[in-house]
């Protein structure tokens, strides 16, 4: 079970100040902690940027305690917007809107849309009310790596480089939020996550699920994406275990994060099964790649999730993650792992 945290009122209070004076504060929300500048402040954003490493041009999500504060940020509020906020609202979606007039740039990536949610973790609710405004806070890692679920990932990537880091134990999800465009009449899935497209759709009818080169840029779009530093490749089911024998038997010491326990014993081999529960093997996703990224493996495996929409916010961050390693490796090594998708 997850521990539900609050703060105290000395952290509450060092964080507020620190937030007011343009410094980062990472805090926990129900997905992945978060790394949090003051939204209305330029300086804070760019130290965002710099500190992760992340190109200017990747938009931040807002963080706001109620819905009532939403027009703060959006100049439009399409009907489908404010049925999806008051259904889903404190939770896991994130709602693309116009964005309003005083929205920094920073935040928004460049673009005339802006991102904004709210967070159901008591401790990020404690600190978006105790700062009374928006909190631009993307994940608190390094550009392109594995988010945190932990406050103990964050104090890895970062170190003292973020000087407050809120401590509410393991995320309950533990895979970044759902995120919906409501633009131009229409709404749009742009990225998955615990919340499915059938639920949406069970609130505002049709959902649009493709995207093109007019869609907007989000965080967690780019084709390489939550990555750990171990290169990482998909593998179908069929092919897993001989795959896993075969580079064992060559001496290559193998990471495998598998929907089972595996069936015969391998020899260099750290093999972690993440079971067949959508929500329990995504909360745990990030913490069992972590561990295998820290077990000296040359390569990870992992076996292809079902084909289901509770499966997808799985199966788009690992094929994003993989997407990451055969960036890194050439086409024939790629090829000879069995890359699956």
């Amino acid at each position: 079970m997850v521990r539900v945290v609050r703060a105290t009122p000395v952290e509450l209070a060092a964080a507020v100040q620190a937030l007011r004076d343009g410094e980062l504060v990472a805090f926990p929300t129900e997905t992945v902690y978060g790394l949090g500048a003051h939204a209305a402040y330029p300086a804070a954003l760019r130290r965002v940027f710099e500190l992760k490493g992340r190109p200017t041009t990747h938009p931040l999500i807002v963080h706001i305690d109620s819905l009532r504060y939403l027009t703060r940020w959006a100049r439009e509020v399409p009907d489908a917007a404010t049925r999806l906020a008051e259904h889903f609202w404190p939770g896991p979606l994130t709602l693309v809107l116009p964005r309003a007039e005083n929205v920094h740039r920073l935040v928004t990536g460049g673009q005339d849309t802006v991102a904004v949610r709210v967070p159901s973790h008591p401790m990020a609710q404690q600190l978006l009310t105790a700062f009374g405004g928006g909190i631009a806070a993307p994940s608190a890692n390094r550009y392109g790596r594995l988010s945190p679920t932990r406050a103990e990932h964050v104090r890895e990537e970062f170190g003292a480089a973020v000087r407050v880091v809120l401590d509410g134990g393991d995320c309950k999800l533990g895979l970044e939020s759902t995120i919906v465009a409501c633009l131009d009449g229409k709404v749009q899935l742009l990225r998955p996550g615990a919340i499915t497209l059938s639920q949406l759709e069970r609130v505002v009818g049709e959902v649009v699920t493709e995207t093109s080169a007019q869609s907007p840029r989000v965080p967690g779009s780019s084709g390489a994406h939550y990555a750990p530093n171990t290169p990482l490749s998909v593998v179908s089911s069929g092919e897993l275990e001989g795959l896993v024998a075969a580079l064992t038997a060559s001496g290559m010491r193998i990471g495998v994060l598998a929907l089972h326990p595996p069936m015969g014993t391998y020899r260099l081999t750290t093999w972690i099964n993440g079971g067949q529960r959508p929500e329990s093997y995504a909360h745990d996703l990030y913490a069992h790649l972590r561990t295998l990224d820290k077990a000296g493996c040359a390569r990870i495996l992992v076996q292809e999730v079902p084909a289901d929409e509770r499966w997808d916010a799985a199966y788009d961050r690992l094929h994003r993650a993989a997407a990451s390693a055969t960036e890194l490796a050439d086409g024939g090594d790629t090829v000879a792992l069995g890359v699956s998708g």
